[in-house]
């Protein structure tokens, strides 16, 4: 993100706040299209990564559609996107099942089990809902077992030996999602285990969906190789590929601006913060995760050492620790790099902590413009 950007959303996003440079997003958005292009491949945005839908209209001028996780999420791709809706959980609850009817154009079943039970429901649909499994190529590249749908014990997706006696008629498509943050040299050797454990399964489906988890629109990313990939599974199997990442569409084009509050006198000063990890910025505590900061330092970098904290109540509420030029005070502003995925869909209320706004930054007109702020309303109705 140029410094002047940045420097015009410190100064003119209220705190806390996300914002998302909306000029970076149509990067992001071109690089990804360029991909569809080159190989005919359908994008579609996940919606666990990133879900602000006031920038909707901007995001289906260039993706097929989204993916969703539960019958929410596949509503609010149906009314906000509006283009094509695929939906896959780990299982689905008859509720479940009756409401994604209503909303997707693609159904993918984690299990045979879970096929066998809903698939009448689903035939009997006035619309016409193409229906898939989730495979599991038992192929680890994630390093973190929490992220790898890989691991042994996994739940997600079915395994080679569990497609004995099964039949697969009335399915259209497999699907597979693997990656977390990774290059399209991961992607390959899952591909590999793809075609080699159910290769055989291919020529019957009309599409295979390589799932998400790709870090496209990263600068080292290898664009070239991921078509020759997506390339050889359209031509040699004739498949209609489909690729849905949340984070890549995302990646880089949000920051969060939180303000200092407080300096509390310890063994390394703290700068309370009003933003907190355990509440705005999960990822923090759970990946675990450092984000980058403008201007700051890793700790003894730079001449002053802050622990940054969050303020809920919670003792491990801390962001962790940096080092900036000049000493922190009550009132300064802090520019968290890179939290547009993931960060603002984890969001809680925890402690009745207040959201942060939602924003976004037009680089042609300059200006910070608020789309969403949230009060006592938002914190009351998630409770009864």
């Amino acid at each position: 993100m140029e410094r002047q950007d940045l420097v015009k959303i410190r100064t003119q996003a209220p705190s806390p706040s996300f914002v998302v440079h909306l000029g970076l997003l149509r990067r992001n958005l071109e690089i990804l299209d360029s991909v569809q292009q080159r190989t005919g491949a359908k994008i579609l945005l996940a919606l666990k990564g990133f879900a602000m839908f006031s920038t909707f209209p901007l995001i289906r001028e260039y993706l097929q559609g989204i993916c969703a996780s539960s019958p929410d999420e596949a509503q609010l791709g149906r009314e906000e996107f509006g283009r094509e809706v695929h939906s896959f959980a780990p299982a689905f609850s008859d509720s479940d099942m009756e409401a994604l009817i209503g909303l997707s154009d693609h159904i993918v079943f984690n299990s045979f089990s879970q096929w066998k039970k809903h698939r009448e429901r689903v035939k009997a649909s006035e619309r016409r809902i193409e229906c898939g499994l989730r495979i599991n190529p038992e192929v680890s590249t994630g390093k973190v077992a929490i992220y790898d749908p890989c691991s042994p014990g996994s739940r997600l997706g079915i395994r080679r030996s569990q497609f004995e006696g099964e039949s697969l008629d009335g399915i259209d498509g497999l699907h597979f999602h693997t990656l977390c943050e990774q290059n399209s040299d991961d992607l390959e050797k899952t591909l590999a285990g793809v075609e080699a454990q159910f290769g055989e399964f291919l020529p019957q489906m009309k599409w295979l969906n390589f799932g998400g988890g790709h870090h496209i629109t990263r600068d080292d990313y290898d664009i070239d190789r991921l078509c020759r990939l997506i390339e050889h599974f359209r031509d040699r199997y004739d498949l209609q590929i489909y690729l849905e990442p949340g984070e890549a569409v995302a990646l880089n084009t949000g920051v969060l601006i939180a303000s200092v509050l407080d300096i509390v006198d310890a063994e390394t000063p703290v700068a309370i913060l009003d933003t907190s990890a355990q509440a705005h910025m999960p990822d923090v505590l759970e990946m675990p995760y450092r984000p980058v900061i403008v201007d700051g330092g890793d700790p003894s970098e730079k001449a002053h050492t802050y622990r940054l904290g969050g303020m809920t109540c919670l003792a491990g509420d801390v962001i962790g620790d940096w080092s900036f030029d000049a000493p922190l005070k009550p009132g300064d502003r802090l520019v968290f790099l890179d939290m547009g995925h993931y960060s603002m869909v984890k969001t809680t209320t925890f402690n009745g902590i207040r959201l942060p706004s939602i924003a976004t930054f037009d680089p042609q007109s300059d200006q910070v413009k608020v789309v969403r702020t949230f009060g006592y309303e938002d914190y009351r109705n998630r409770l009864s």
